[in-house]
């Protein structure tokens, strides 16, 4: 790995966001694959923070730190990316259910994810299941995921996958949930595909789903 990739996908998982901007910059202008950053740089290092985060040696301000560097980064390779669609792993629509107005969680989920190589869609918070159900209609992506973080709201995810199946849709997609008072007791009796305790482990079932 060249030395500029290396010194990338460290600042970002340190959350140096001027540094890294500056850096890819160098990279793009001395002729390093855009490519290789995103996957070797960005990617790679958006994994160790999840497995940092997930091992206790992160916490939840430095993951955010992290992920803002990387979505500054990420502009910056977009236009040099050949084939942009191609370089896509899937797409997923992502919202915090009705009733429940938090994002920060649903936020670093979605950031996560385009730095892993997904298109998201992002209904933002107090999504109704009605809504989910248009967007997999309009969007036909490979995922539905969704937040909670009150207990209250919890039913809204049993609502919104009632709705998907009533709708006829259901089948076309891999549903996750997260939150801190969900289980994966809780998501299997809901008839979602999986439960995810934070964002690196929603990144890693989603690449195991998504062919």
């Amino acid at each position: 790995m060249s030395e500029a990739i290396e010194s990338i996908k460290s600042n970002v998982i340190r959350g140096k966001r001027k540094e890294a901007l500056e850096q890819t910059q160098r990279a793009l202008a001395a002729g390093v694959d855009p490519a290789a950053i995103m996957k070797d740089a960005l990617i790679a290092a958006m994994s160790v923070v999840g497995q940092k985060y997930s091992s206790g040696e992160f916490f939840l301000p430095q993951m955010m730190i992290a992920a803002r560097a990387m979505t500054e980064v990420l502009p910056l390779l977009k236009p040099h990316l050949v084939g942009a669609a191609a370089q896509k792993r899937g797409k997923a629509v992502i919202g915090t259910v009705a009733g429940d107005f938090h994002d920060i969680g649903k936020n670093i989920v979605k950031m996560m994810l385009e730095g892993a190589g997904y298109e998201v869609v992002d209904l933002g918070v107090d999504v109704p299941a009605d809504k989910f159900v248009e967007a997999v209609r309009n969007e036909s992506p490979n995922f539905v995921l969704m937040s909670s973080l009150i207990t209250l709201t919890m039913q809204s995810m049993r609502k919104t996958v009632e709705a998907l199946q009533a709708a006829g849709v259901r089948g076309a997609i891999r549903v996750g949930v997260g939150g801190a008072p969900l289980t994966a007791k809780f998501a299997q009796e809901i008839g979602a595909d999986f439960y995810s305790p934070d964002a690196h482990e929603c990144v890693e079932a989603c690449n195991r789903l998504v062919h």
